[in-house]
């Protein structure tokens, strides 16, 4: 997996954040519950934090020389970009069609966040004492 990959589902990840919060705001209000706006909007705001957070990966990846931190970076994005199909998407689909089967993959999603987390802070562990791809010593 390639930093330019992650920059690329980020940026669309991003793009489609925007328009998801916008059609909340303007096309569903007079269609959904406020109940179900606010889930829809949960998942749009957990789309946005997590699309910045593999932007990052993508960054620190491309300037670790660590090889064991840039592999934790890669694992983070792909847990990020799986907790955003199953999270945002599984609250996207309840709000959208009221079919509560969607409700059970929302909390493997938050799972596979919280996972990312943890591999984003393995890979920082990794880290330390290192010298990056410039020469910097971090």
């Amino acid at each position: 997996m390639s930093s330019r990959f992650l920059v690329i589902v980020a940026s669309i990840s991003g793009f489609l954040s925007v328009a998801l919060g916008a059609f909340a705001a303007h096309g569903l209000k007079k269609i959904l519950s406020p109940y179900l706006i606010g889930v829809f909007e949960t998942g749009v705001t957990y789309q946005f934090i997590h699309t910045l957070a593999i932007l990052l990966c993508a960054l620190l990846a491309t300037i670790v020389s660590n090889p064991n931190s840039r592999k934790a970076f890669h694992r983070a994005a792909i847990c990020f970009i799986i907790g955003i199909l199953f999270f945002s998407g599984s609250l996207y689909a309840l709000a959208l069609t009221g079919v509560k089967w969607f409700g059970p993959i929302t909390p493997m999603g938050g799972v596979m966040f919280m996972v990312g987390w943890v591999f984003l802070t393995y890979a920082g562990y990794q880290m330390t004492d290192e010298t990056t791809k410039d020469g910097v010593n971090q």
